[in-house]
This record gives structure tokens, C-alpha cells and sequence, in this order.
């Protein structure tokens, strides 16, 4: 996505079913890609987003003068209902969004939000949270922000997604998003009627943001604590890291394939620039040859003039040939009909070609050709051609 001037939505789509979510991406309801919108490209931007779902997407909030640029999701895939609810919203306009996304782009590491209620959700106050991986290109001052590829996450999902397993249900699990009241709780299986001994807190960092998870424990549990909160953690940082570390590789993957094409490319070129120096020079020197040729020739410069159009067509013809044949061997008979056919046309001229079939490396078409058409100007004046 770096080296792209823009990210088509069909490539988007490519590199999201690489990354396979549906498999075992816990709580990744989908991906999307948000580029960095700057006042002014507004249209660019509704017409890249409205590609991939042909119907009309319109950027908000729009412009108010209290920001450098916008962040508005530009793709979001797979293509639901609920996905194209958020497309357009400019994620950069809402403080805890811009946090992290800011966040990120100064550490260029991926970044988790803090609790907020997606735009997917159409208006219900559940809680969820986003990891942004930012996306740098290269421009005139140095690196700059191209977007974002992201990911949201309905938090209840995600939750009950990571704990299903024998006796989770004996367990209340709470996960906040590093403030632990009420308002920084994100998803919770507790209902508050389990007897319970103990409350276990740990911490847990994933995607540059710290959260709290917290673990009641009923007095007849057969795990302790201790070890049903190692458990649930480690799932939790598990499922997190999963989508994380995927797109880091495919991204890693990517890169090395572009750093490949790229030395392929140059080898090529490199190649290319000296097959081309040295035919050029080869050509220069045939010209000059010619020059000199038909200037000890010709008696006036009429002549000088004919002669000299003359063993420049007949030079051109060669070259001809030798690009029809990509600069490999070319028949004799080849250079002796392409000399000879302006000879070999009307009812007073007859040219018969005949001989074995034999193949001529580049220079020696080169030399043959301006021999043959040596003898054929002087047939034409003086002998059988005349």
C-alpha cells in the first residue's frame, strides 16, 4: 500500500482474504483502510470509497477548520449492511480515535483505542475498540501518513469469543480498557449473583494500550484464581496478537517480494543500458563509415546526398530485421530480399534468391546488408539491374 499512488478496492480486498480472519481471527469483525483526506480532496475520496460498493459515500463530519486532515474509512471488507454504516466516518474527528491513530503514527507500531461504540452499530451503545497500523509513504519532505489499516472489534464478541471453554461460565471476567470503573468497562460475562472468594486483576499490553482484566472466582471452582486468570490472559493476548502479528508478516512478506522486483528490475535495466550503449556506438560508427564511403564517391553533392539516403535506408532495413528477431540470428535470405526488393518490383525486373539456409549474427547482418546493397545500387546502374 506504500507504493501505491492509491489503494484500488479490488487489491484491498486481495489483501484482506489473505489474512484468512475468517478462520480464527477471534472478535476481528472485519478490516478496513482509511486514508488521510486533506481539505480539498473530498471528491477524490468519495470516488475511491463509492468503488467498492457502488453507491454513493459522502466524508463525516465535514471540514470545520479544527483539523490538518481527515481519516474517514475509505474500505471496510467484508461488504455487509453494517460495514457500510461506518463508511465515510471520519474516524480522525472523535478524540479517543485520533489518540490512538496519532499514537500510532508517531510510534509506527499498531495501537489499540480505549472503549468507544463503533459506527457499525448504527447508534446501540455497545462498547468496542479499534487497532490502527499506520501506513507511510514517501514524500518530498521524507516519510509522510498515507492511512490507516484497521481493524474494529464489538467487544462483547470478542470477549465471549476468547472464553469458550469447559467451565468458563463459573468464572466473571471483566476486561477494561486501563480505567477501572464503569465507564472504561468493555465487555463482562459477570452478572453479579456468583459466589466468589477471590478477585483477580491483571494487566495485560497489547497494540501499545493497556487493560485491565478482572476474574471472580466461585468459592467450588476447580481451577484456582490465579491459574483461570494466566489462562483467560494469555487467550486475550493470543486473539489480539493474532491479527497483529498477521499483517505484520503479510506487510514483511510484501515488502521483501517489492525489494525483490525492484533489484530485478534494475538488474534489467542495467542490462538493457548496456546492450543499448553498445549498439548505439556500433550504429554511430556504421553512419560514419557510410559518410566517408559516400563522400570519397560522389562528384557533387547531389550524389553525395542520394547515395548517402540510400545506405541509410539500406541500414534501417537491417535494423528492421534485426528487431523483428529481437537482435538474435537472421537468414541470409532475409537481408537479401529486404536489400533487393526495391529491384524486384515491375515486370522489367527479376530477382531469383537462392541458397542454403543459413543464419547471421547481428553484426554480420549489419555488414551483409550494406554489401548487398552496395552491389545491388551498382547492378542498377551498370550491370544486370540496369
Amino acid at each position: 500500500m506504500s507504493t501505491m499512488k492509491e489503494v484500488p478496492a479490488a487489491d484491498f480486498r486481495r489483501f484482506v482474504a489473505e489474512l484468512r480472519l475468517d478462520e480464527d481471527a477471534r472478535g476481528a469483525e472485519s478490516i478496513g483502510w482509511a486514508r488521510v483526506v486533506r481539505p480539498g480532496e473530498e471528491a477524490g475520496f468519495e470516488e475511491q470509497a463509492q468503488s467498492s460498493v457502488r453507491r454513493p459515500v459522502k466524508l463525516y463530519p465535514a471540514f470545520n477548520g479544527s483539523q490538518p486532515y481527515a481519516v474517514p474509512v475509505t474500505f471496510l471488507n467484508p461488504d455487509t449492511e453494517r460495514s457500510r454504516r461506518a463508511l465515510g466516518f471520519d474516524m480522525f474527528s472523535e478524540k479517543v480515535r485520533r489518540a490512538a491513530m496519532l499514537k500510532a503514527e508517531h510510534s509506527g507500531r499498531a495501537t489499540a483505542t480505549n472503549r468507544v461504540v463503533l459506527q457499525q452499530e448504527g447508534g446501540k451503545e455497545e462498547p468496542g475498540f479499534l487497532i490502527y497500523m499506520p501506513v507511510y509513504q514517501q514524500g518530498l519532505g521524507g516519510r509522510e501518513l498515507k492511512g490507516y489499516v484497521y481493524s474494529p472489534f464489538n467487544a462483547e464478541d470478542f470477549l465471549q469469543s476468547t472464553i469458550e471453554f469447559e467451565q468458563a461460565d463459573e468464572f466473571g471476567v471483566r476486561l477494561f480498557d486501563g480505567r477501572l470503573n464503569e465507564a472504561g468497562l468493555l465487555a463482562s460475562n459477570y452478572d453479579g449473583n456468583q459466589m466468589q472468594r477471590e478477585v483477580i486483576t491483571k494487566t495485560l499490553t497489547v497494540a501499545d494500550n493497556s487493560w485491565i482484566l478482572t476474574l471472580s472466582r466461585p468459592v467450588d471452582a476447580g481451577l484456582s484464581g490465579l491459574s483461570m486468570a494466566t489462562l483467560i490472559f494469555g487467550l486475550l493476548v493470543a486473539s489480539l496478537l493474532m491479527l497483529v502479528v498477521r499483517m505484520l508478516t503479510l506487510q514483511a512478506m510484501e515488502d521483501e517480494a517489492s525489494l525483490n522486483w525492484f533489484a530485478e528490475q534494475a538488474s534489467i535495466r542495467n542490462t538493457l543500458t548496456r546492450e543499448l550503449n553498445h549498439r548505439v556506438k556500433n550504429t554511430l560508427a556504421n553512419v560514419l563509415s557510410i559518410i566517408a564511403l559516400t563522400r570519397r564517391r560522389s562528384l557533387d553533392l547531389d550524389e553525395f546526398a542520394n547515395g548517402l539516403d540510400g545506405r541509410i535506408r539500406a541500414l534501417s532495413a537491417t535494423h528492421d530485421l534485426l528487431t523483428q528477431t529481437e537482435w538474435g540470428s537472421t537468414p541470409v535470405h532475409a537481408v537479401m530480399e529486404a536489400e533487393l526488393s526495391p529491384y524486384a518490383r515491375g515486370d522489367d525486373h527479376q530477382v531469383t534468391i537462392d541458397g542454403p539456409d543459413v543464419q547471421l549474427a547481428p553484426n554480420d547482418a549489419l555488414s551483409l546488408g550494406l554489401a548487398v546493397h552496395e552491389l545491388a545500387t551498382n547492378a542498377a546502374k551498370y550491370g544486370a539491374l540496369s
